[in-house]
């Protein structure tokens, strides 16, 4: 089977069904957006509790505790690695309350104000894979931990390449886990009508990549836009590159035959 693709008759993978991406670092170059608005809550939180001498929030902190996770587990993990141990509170904690939900909230509301100044940029070379995708009429959606990826989506201009999106928003609703367990990427694979053994996973997080291996998922892409490449690596991630680049749907191909052999 195959199907014309800009102009040249493309035969459709033998190896792949579908491909469901993550969204910050991924799709969108949000991720830094997320770094600098937790940065700016967290120290905020910090400074609050402990004065003028606190430990201030590090990359190495998001990459480690927060990335890729949903945001008040996201929280409870770093406040945890600091011996801080506080109430969890409930989702319409004001951002201005000192619990999980509502530091948790405090950041989200930091993001947001970003997002509303700067806009969203996409990466160049995701957006062209997700245009080459819809040419050869090749299923594909997000599964992101963020309950502002349809509005982040729809800022970048992007939500019409998407077929399905599981979020933040959906994983509440339905009860999900989130990353690392693999219940949002499953997800978005059945409901591009796929099994995850014929699916492939894209994740810039060791959360993700977590999941999409526990999730036994055909090929799990790592991007290191935080050159992590050995983190995304030892966590799940089948290959890596700091970009997508010039690969291709037949490199995706092949890597998930070669994959499925133990070759890969």
């Amino acid at each position: 089977f195959g199907s014309f693709f800009f102009g040249v008759w493309f035969r459709m993978p033998a190896n792949f069904d579908c491909v469901v991406f993550d969204l910050d670092g991924v799709v969108t170059q949000t991720a830094k957006v997320h770094t600098r608005a937790w940065k700016l809550t967290f120290d905020k939180y910090l400074k609050h509790r402990d004065g003028e001498n606190f430990q201030e929030f590090t990359g190495e902190d998001y990459l480690r505790y927060v990335d890729g996770k949903p945001r008040y587990d996201g929280v409870a993990d770093f406040l945890k690695s600091r011996g801080i141990d506080i109430e969890h509170g409930a989702p319409t904690d004001a951002p201005s309350n000192l619990t999980i939900c509502g530091i948790g909230n405090s950041k989200n509301d930091a993001f947001l104000e970003v997002v509303e100044k700067e806009g969203v940029e996409h990466y160049d070379s995701t957006v062209r894979l997700l245009r080459e995708l819809e040419a050869a009429g090749i299923p594909r959606g997000v599964a992101s931990s963020s309950k502002n990826c349809q509005a982040v989506l729809q800022k970048a201009g992007i939500e019409n390449l998407m077929q399905t999106r599981v979020c933040g928003v959906v994983a509440a609703e339905l009860g999900m886990k989130g990353k690392p367990a693999p219940d949002i990427f499953i997800t978005a694979a059945k409901n591009l009508g796929c099994n995850p053994d014929r699916s492939i996973v894209f994740e810039d997080a060791a959360s993700g990549v977590q999941a999409g291996k526990a999730g036994k998922f055909a090929l799990v892409v790592g991007l290191a836009r935080e050159d992590n490449e050995q983190e995304l690596k030892d966590n799940g991630a089948d290959v890596v590159f700091a970009d997508w680049g010039d690969h291709t749907i037949e490199d995706l191909d092949k890597w998930c035959a070669l994959n499925k052999l133990g070759k890969l």
